[in-house]
């Protein structure tokens, strides 16, 4: 009986030549895809930013820009240097995440320019200088558990950013800043992100004791604080530092960061309240103990000043945001806006608001809330505990900063003073920011990469199989 004669599937398996294990080209689940995503989103945010600027002009000064060119130059050229930066370093991370974060970065230049040339030029140096650091932070950050290796000396690094502004005069009523020559800085924003290190790494290690009960008292078993303490020593510490320098914006900022690390590593409820009481008792004692937080309640309950008292920065923002509507007074056309302090810094989204309206101040919230679920998701697919939970931080870091400021702005919270990420003016913060955005990156490859293995293995299968490629 010849082989024609077998039933086809019969005959197919036995004439049929066998099929070789083949490797599948990487880029089948993922890399170049996710790259040409991320050039094309970038172009597409690098032209609406050079758009808003040409609008800003024309409403300012009835002309197109004669900068325009360069202006156009520099914008897409510092895209395309993030952009190969990524493509060598970390082909595998997440696309959106940059592009996001150049659009964000775009517009609050172009709220800056319009407002205040002089810090707008100060700013495109420290936007040049921010992509810089995020490059070099990708050239020796090679993999994220060389940072768990080193946990204590960053938080030693970060204590002693923490503790230097006390050594300086106080700006505005908080001892923030550091001052070497004609330069300042706020090293806060850099200890932020090594405590955050710090605090993924400790919980790491210690998960299963601060998540599973061994402690027995009686007949029942209950989680042992001992863990617990340490970590209350350094974020109690943190938190006094921070106190002294009569800062309130950071010291909320660490603490939802100290509460939702230690909640997204155990996922235990009681954790949640127990944060929620030590909020509770520091609100209180901070708002009867410390000056410049009773102060920021008051304004809060009520921004509008006493006849002969000056104008108030809250209800100038109030009055500011009311004149902006829905649509906005148009770029470069609105005057009131100007008299607002630290408009470009402190007040920047009541100056979107003003001008670009309620959808100008909607697109930064999506903006933000898109950043934010990428971070998530990043931290989702992290190949280990300690890049889970950094990854984590991170990403509350960015969320919560951004929440703060624009709920402050706006009188959902009281205001803390605290800067608007990739928006504001100030170069301390787009500095740290760029590293922070950097080393989740990092943590994005990591993943993808594992999962790319993970796929790669199972698509081409064994010998003599053939490989499974997910349809296009």
């Amino acid at each position: 009986m010849s082989p024609e004669s077998y039933p086809s599937p019969l005959r197919f398996a036995l004439v049929s030549p066998p099929v070789r294990h083949t490797r599948i080209p990487r880029y089948v689940f993922g890399p170049k895809p996710k790259r040409r995503t991320e050039f094309g989103l970038l172009l597409f945010g690098s032209l609406l930013v050079v758009a808003l600027y040409v609008i800003a002009s024309l409403g300012q000064k009835s002309k197109i820009p004669d900068n325009i060119g360069p202006f156009l130059g520099i914008v897409l050229g510092l895209a395309l240097v993030a952009h190969m930066a990524n493509r060598w370093l970390v082909p595998n991370a997440n696309a959106v995440i940059l592009p996001l974060v150049a659009l964000l970065n775009g517009i609050g230049y172009v709220v800056i320019a319009r407002w205040s040339p002089k810090d707008a030029r100060q700013q495109a140096a420290w936007i040049a200088f921010g992509v810089l650091l995020y490059v070099v932070t990708l050239l020796v950050v090679r993999h994220s558990r060389d940072l768990d290796r080193y946990r204590y000396v960053l938080l030693l690094m970060a204590g002693i950013l923490l503790v230097s502004p006390l050594f300086f005069s106080p700006i505005y009523g908080a001892r923030l800043w550091v001052h070497v020559g004609g330069l300042e800085f706020q090293p806060i924003e850099v200890s932020k992100i090594l405590l955050c290190i710090f605090f993924a790494s400790y919980f790491a290690e210690n998960k299963e004791m601060l998540s599973i009960p061994t402690a027995q008292i009686g007949n029942r078993l209950y989680l042992d604080p001992r863990p617990l303490l340490p970590i209350l020593v350094a974020w109690g510490a943190a938190m006094a530092i921070i106190g002294l320098e009569d800062d309130v914006g950071f010291a909320a900022l660490i603490f939802v960061l100290f509460i939702g690390l230690l909640w997204v590593t155990t996922g235990r409820v009681g954790y949640l309240m127990l944060g929620l009481v030590l909020f509770g008792v520091g609100a209180f004692v901070a708002a009867h103990f410390f000056g410049q937080v009773n102060l920021r309640v008051e304004q809060w309950l009520n921004p509008w000043p006493a006849p002969g008292a000056g104008d108030s920065q809250l209800a100038q923002a109030q009055f500011s945001l009311g004149s902006g509507g829905v649509g906005g007074t148009g770029l470069g056309v609105d005057h009131f806006a100007g008299y607002i302090f630290g408009l470009t810094s402190d007040m920047v989204f009541a100056a979107i608001g003003t001008e670009m309206g309620l959808v100008g101040c909607a697109a930064v919230v999506v903006a933000f809330i898109l950043l934010v679920g990428a971070g998530f998701r990043v931290a989702q697919a992290a190949r280990s505990d300690f890049s889970r939970l950094a990854a984590a931080g991170l990403t509350l870091i960015l969320g919560f900063q951004a929440f703060f400021i624009m709920a402050g702005v706006t009188r959902i919270l009281p205001f803390t003073g605290i800067t608007l990420p990739f928006v504001a003016y100030g170069g301390s913060s787009l500095l740290a920011n760029y590293i922070l955005v950097a080393l989740l990156l990092r943590i994005s490859d990591e993943g993808a990469e594992a999962q790319l293995e993970m796929l790669a293995a199972g698509a081409a299968g064994a010998p003599g199989e053939r490989p499974m490629v997910p349809a296009s």
